[in-house]
Formats: structure tokens, C-alpha cells, sequence
């Protein structure tokens, strides 16, 4: 089985169940595909090739339309929040009580996931001393809702960042000046209870690389609007990852590397590439980078911003225990990458440890004042090691184009039978390349103690911050505030009596 899946060895396991066959006899081999964003984390087309093709005994392949496509895999959810947040006088946070419904519509797939991921973020990367937050996932008629970049942190810091700007303006200071006031630190306890590394020392110093453009378009007099976020890397919650990698010199004079995560476009194969030309110090052009369930790899799907962490990990525990026995050829040389202290909220911990890493993001938006389109987007993102810089920047432009996207234009509207409003690109209103404002991308690294290289994620907290912002700078352009998505096409947003 050729498959575009997030996770090849969940597919090899699923096909088998369909098929009522032993994994062993299902070999998966990963097509690399563009991006999937989470959609491809569950199984949309792979079991009915398979199934097709066991039936018949011959090659088959299945491609879907893009009606289709839009009819079978997830989307995002929508998320209905109230929050009531307090501080005092200096405009420092003291309590923060959120409420959270989830649309996850007729199937479960991982809405109790992003939901509990909606909880954790709900403070954003602040210190508050008192928080309250129920989270709840919902089936109902609606489209189907999965993972999706993000995975529910966009949600929740929409509304949380959309609280700081209007407690910043009842206080009569500035939206860079609350989340100054408020940054999380090390030592300091986070959301649900966790005490933050010096990991978390890159809040601050994103903050920092935005002062300065965000004052000077205050200035002079644009409508400008400042957001701060975190997402964490990797999955948490008291699961055990463990990501496995491959090294093995050939004969030929080439070496394998194998690992467990799917490229989609985000440049995996080329990080683990380099971490193999790092710690062997041999020719790239000798390196095949090969993802295939032959070996038992697996660590779950591709997700929660790990592929670089994890997969750089492993691929140089692998290498390092290969030079340890003189890089013998023919020889299967395994590394690993292991996190396994992560905590479940279930546990009671008065300091759990949600996430063993997060990365940090501040982003500026910035209106032209005449028309109130966007003009210019900064964006400082800590990546703790940059291990590829045009990679980063990469991600975090699509992440920017993305963002403005969902706060903008963008949505998956259903009538009230729960059929897709949305049948096209076209009507899915995703912002045009040449209506891209300038995305000027600054990359901060703070190192996260502890992990491959001090590296963090950076797939999914590209767009945490965007729609916050935006909302601040058309607040300020308007006078208006908004809490709904998409701000300004009012007919891709889901339908009001979907709530009832």
C-alpha cells in the first residue's frame, strides 16, 4: 500500500482489520504528499484501495475528487467559548473562567483530544493564579472535525488574546504592554498547573523582536494589532512517545535512514538528512532517506509539531550508536527518542508536566489605515534551533497565509441537514498568493534544556497568534470588536441555530 496517511503504521494496522489479515502480511509505504495539516490523520481512501485491490488481485488506485475530498476529510472545530477574566489595577491577570463547547460532528476521531487541548491553552502563555476551564466535545450532524494545524490552541488564544486587548484598552495601556506584564517565566506556574522551564524564555524574547515595529506603526498612526502564543510540541498528556530511527551503511557506499514521520512538505526528510551529515560527517548525496513499514518504527502519527523534535532525536541516537561499533555495513543501527514524564490531567498533580516542550510565537498585523486591508505581518517566532532557517520560514509564512485566512475569509459553513454549504476551492475563500500582505519572518532561539539540539516545533504555532491580532488591529481601525470566525466574511461562518 502506497499511502499519502500521517502515519503509515496506523494505516498497515487499520488495513489489517479491514482486510481481517496480520499486520504482517501489510507492507505501507509512505508517498510523500503536500500538506495535510492533521486532515490526514484519520483514514479517508487508503482501506478502500486496499480492499479493491485484495478483492480483484490487481494494482489499484483511488484518487478522490475534490468534492470528495471535502465531503470525507475532517475540519477544523468550531469552538464556542465564554470567558470571564480578571485583573487588577497594574494589569496584572488574577482569575481566568473559561467554557468551551466543541462541534465535533457525527464521529469521535480526535475531538476528545483537541478539546482537552483547547483546556490546556486556554490561558495562553501567561501567568494566572486562579483558572477555571471545562472543555466539552460534541457529536452532532454537522461536517466531521479532526486535527487540524493547531489542535484547538488557535481556538482557545483567539479568545484569550481577544480578553488581554480589551482589558489592555479598560486600563488605558497598550496590547504589548498587558502580555509584557503577564509574559509566563521560568518557575512560574502555567494554565493548568505546569512550572515552566527556561524553555519558556522564549515568550519574552519574541515579545522583544516585535517592540519595535509594533511602536513604530503606532506612531504613525496605523491600526496595528499585537498577539502572543504557545503550542506545545509533541502529544503530552501523560502519553508515552517513543520515536525509533534506522542507520544503515550499505555496501553500495550509501546509507539508509529511516524514520517514522511523514513528509508532507514540511522538510522532514531533509532535517534527518542533515542530523545524519551532522553526526557522521558523510556526503548528503550518499543519504537516502526511506519511510516504509518494513521496520517497527512507529510512533504514531505525525502531529503535534514533533516531527522535527522527535525524528531529529532518534536519527542521532541511531548515528551515535552506529559510530560506537565503527559503522559496520549491512548493519541495522536503531536510536530512539523518548518522552515518557509527561502527565495526564487525570492524575490530580497539583504541577503536572503537560508537554515536554512548547514554542512561542509573537506576531504584529498591521492595517493600512486608508483601506483597512493588511499590509504587513510580522512574525518572531522561537524555534529553539533553527536546524534549517529556509524550512522555518517557510512554515511560518504558509503558517501567516493560513492564519489570516481563518481570521479573514476563510470557514466549512453546513445547512441545517449538515451537508457542506462549501463544494470548491473557490468558495472556501482562501486568501490568494497575490493578496498576501508582506510577512516579514524573525527567528528566535531560545533552546528548549533537554531536547535534540534545544529544538522546538514551529508546524503548528505559526498561526496561534494571527486572528488575535488581526482582531486588535480592526478593532482599532473599526471600533469594533470581534468574536466571531471568519471576521470579515460573515457568510463562511457555521450557522448560529447549529449552537441551539
Amino acid at each position: 500500500m502506497y499511502t499519502g496517511g500521517q502515519g503509515i503504521w496506523d494505516d498497515r494496522n487499520d488495513i489489517a482489520a479491514v482486510l481481517a489479515l496480520d499486520p504482517s502480511v501489510v507492507t505501507t509505504e509512505l508517498v510523500s504528499n503536500g500538506g495535510a495539516f492533521g486532515g490526514k490523520e484519520d483514514m479517508s481512501n487508503q482501506a478502500h484501495a486496499a480492499l479493491a485491490a485484495w478483492l480483484t488481485g490487481r494494482p489499484v488506485r483511488i484518487t478522490l475528487s475534490r468534492e470528495e475530498s471535502l465531503l470525507m476529510h475532517p475540519k477544523r472545530h468550531p469552538i464556542r467559548m465564554t470567558y470571564e477574566v480578571g485583573c487588577d489595577a497594574d494589569g496584572k491577570l488574577t482569575a481566568v473562567r473559561a467554557r468551551m463547547f466543541g462541534d465535533s460532528g457525527p464521529y469521535a476521531s480526535v475531538g476528545m483530544k483537541v478539546l482537552e487541548r483547547s483546556a490546556g491553552h486556554a490561558t495562553g502563555p501567561y501567568l494566572v493564579p486562579a483558572v477555571d476551564v471545562e472543555s466539552v466535545a460534541v457529536r452532532t450532524n454537522n461536517p466531521v472535525c479532526g486535527a487540524f494545524r493547531g489542535f484547538g490552541a488557535n481556538q482557545a488564544q483567539f479568545a484569550m488574546e481577544g480578553v488581554m486587548d480589551r482589558l489592555a484598552e479598560a486600563l488605558g495601556i497598550s496590547g504589548f504592554e498587558i502580555r509584557q506584564r503577564n509574559v509566563v517565566v521560568p518557575g512560574g506556574v502555567w494554565g493548568p498547573g505546569q512550572i515552566m522551564d527556561d524553555g519558556c524564555l522564549g515568550a519574552q524574547a519574541c515579545l522583544d523582536a516585535v517592540r519595535e515595529p509594533y511602536e513604530a506603526a503606532r506612531a504613525a498612526g496605523k491600526p496595528v494589532g499585537i498577539g502572543l502564543g504557545l503550542k506545545n510540541s509533541g502529544l503530552g498528556n501523560g502519553f508515552k512517545e517513543i520515536a525509533k530511527a534506522v542507520v544503515r551503511f550499505c555496501a553500495d557506499g550509501t546509507l539508509e535512514v529511516r524514520h517514522c514521520w511523514t513528509e508532507m512538505g514540511q522538510g522532514v526528510h531533509t532535517v534527518v538528512l542533515q542530523v545524519a551529515v551532522e553526526e557522521l560527517g558523510i556526503d548528503p548525496e550518499a543519504v537516502r532517506v526511506i519511510v516504509d513499514s518494513t521496520r517497527e518504527l512507529g510512533a504514531g502519527q505525525t502531529t503535534g509539531s514533533r516531527g522535527t523534535l522527535m525524528g531529529a532525536g532518534s536519527v542521532a541516537d541511531a548515528c551515535r550508536a552506529a559510530l560506537a561499533d565503527g559503522c559496520q555495513l549491512e548493519v541495522d543501527y536503531e536510536g530512539e527518542y523518548r518522552v515518557d514524564w509527561t502527565n495526564s490531567l487525570s492524575e490530580g498533580l497539583e504541577n503536572p508536566v503537560i508537554h515536554s516542550t512548547f514554542g512561542y510565537a509573537a506576531q504584529v498585523v498591521i492595517l493600512d489605515p486608508d483601506t483597512g486591508i493588511v499590509e504587513r505581518v510580522i512574525a518572531a517566532h522561537d524555534v529553539g534551533r533553527a536546524v534549517n532557517p529556509l524550512l522555518c520560514e517557510g512554515q511560518i509564512e504558509g503558517s501567516v497565509h493560513m492564519g489570516l485566512g481563518y481570521a479573514l475569509s476563510e470557514g466549512f459553513p453546513a445547512d441545517a441537514n449538515g451537508r457542506p454549504l462549501n463544494t470548491t476551492l473557490r468558495s472556501l475563500a482562501i486568501i490568494r498568493p497575490k493578496d498576501m500582505p508582506d510577512v516579514d519572518v524573525i527567528l528566535v532561539e531560545s533552546p528548549q534544556p533537554g531536547a535534540p539540539y534545544g529544538i522546538k516545533g514551529v508546524g503548528e504555532i505559526g498561526l496561534v497568534p494571527t486572528a488575535g491580532a488581526v482582531a486588535a488591529a480592526l478593532r482599532e481601525y473599526e471600533g469594533v470588536w470581534h468574536n466571531e470566525l471568519p471576521m470579515r466574511n460573515p457568510s463562511n461562518r457555521e450557522r448560529a441555530d447549529a449552537w441551539v
